[in-house]
């Protein structure tokens, strides 16, 4: 680094695993005890509240946003694998493990979604059915199999993607059950989840699709999709940080040299597109449904940053990423003790939507925090945790 190069440009202290585990731990019973509640006070399910604080029975008849719900299963299944690493319960050996946690939400997601699994989007879907795919994997790894549930879930949820996975537009996955929207956000988890269930095929189809269609060759990144419109297409150039992160672990997953190249470069253009200026922090995208995306992201970065078929610069890289923007949502951390917690030993903590914006300022005393930001700071740790520093 030269010697008079700004503040911006000097790395970020990064802390070792066993730290980010614990920040990790923190973030978890940070949101399963103050978002997380039983739904209309029923034994055995758990659900995140949208908001807090929230009026009695808001997180009913107000807004549903599974997809955040899908997020948060799948961050309990990352507390889930440390427990087992650790043998140690993320939030204490009186409370439920995360693994329990999770397959409550799952059967708290279907009694919300009126009975049923499906809804009207198609990436929403994909989400859920990634995250519970993960999650049967540690119920096979902690030898306590899921239940059928998670089998029926599946096969519910793949006739929808082979449905919604058709020849208009050339390939692709179509968006909402509207089907006059063809995009990366549901193209691509849902190659990822053809790819992750053995169907090798249909996913190199799928990614092969955004390579030709939505790819950047300039950027190096995914653009938005193609809309149907006047009985002609029109493309949707936005670039969103989350889109790049379900192609990126497409790619790993899929796994051919091609494949690993296209990784390898894409990990440097997030680099170089979509960072803050002069830092390897990614940039944050406010909240609502963009609360989750440099969450996302930082979650398939970390996949990229262990995987040894890369070159050690993408490697290097994309740990670099996941810690700077790990580090970032820490050091933006407050304490609330105006939000409410359930016999908890500390004040709950609010993480900032924006990784360089404290949650002083994003989140003040009295404001509504939104589940989707505290989510994405927490899979951020749990990313980090995954991880050895310099």
């Amino acid at each position: 680094m030269p010697p008079d190069a700004s503040p911006a440009d000097q790395p970020l202290p990064l802390a070792d695993p066993n730290e980010w585990a614990t920040r990790a731990n923190q973030a978890a019973r940070s949101v399963t005890r103050t978002f997380g509640r039983p739904l209309l006070f029923l034994p055995g399910t758990h659900i995140g509240a949208v908001s807090l604080p929230t009026k009695p029975l808001r997180h009913i008849v107000g807004p549903w946003h599974y997809w955040w719900q899908a997020h948060y299963v799948d961050c309990l299944v990352d507390a889930g694998r440390r427990e087992l690493a650790t043998a140690t319960k993320f939030d204490g050996a009186s409370r439920p493990s995360a693994g329990r946690l999770a397959s409550r939400l799952v059967t708290t997601i279907r009694l919300r979604n009126l009975l049923r699994f499906e809804n009207h989007y198609y990436d929403d879907m994909a989400w859920l059915a990634l995250s519970t795919l993960r999650l049967e994997r540690l119920a096979e790894e902690t030898r306590n199999p899921g239940r059928r549930r998670n089998a029926y879930l599946r096969k519910k949820l793949t006739l929808q993607f082979d449905s919604a996975s058709t020849d208009d537009l050339g390939g692709g996955t179509f968006w909402s059950t509207a089907r006059d929207f063809k995009n990366t956000p549901a193209t691509a988890p849902v190659a990822l989840y053809f790819a992750r269930t053995g169907r090798r095929e249909r996913a190199e189809a799928l990614v092969k699709w955004l390579n030709n269609r939505l790819f950047d060759p300039q950027r190096g990144v995914y653009m938005d999709g193609l809309r149907i419109r006047g009985g002609g297409t029109v493309l949707e150039n936005a670039v969103y940080t989350y889109n790049q992160g379900p192609v990126l672990a497409a790619l790993l997953e899929l796994g051919a040299p091609e494949n690993l190249e296209r990784a390898a470069h894409l990990v440097e253009a997030v680099a170089r597109e979509l960072t803050v200026p002069e830092t390897l922090i990614i940039r944050g995208d406010g909240t609502g449904d963009g609360g989750l995306f440099t969450g996302i992201l930082i979650r398939y970065l970390a996949l990229a940053a262990r995987d040894q078929r890369l070159p050690a610069t993408a490697r290097e890289t994309a740990r670099e990423l996941v810690h700077a923007t790990a580090d970032a949502f820490w050091s933006g951390r407050r304490e609330a003790p105006e939000l409410p917690r359930t016999k908890a030993p500390n004040a709950a903590l609010v993480f900032s939507p924006s990784p360089l914006r404290p949650a002083t300022e994003t989140y003040p005393a009295g404001a509504a925090v939104e589940l989707s930001t505290q989510l994405q700071a927490w899979m951020t740790f749990e990313a980090a945790a995954t991880l050895a520093p310099n």
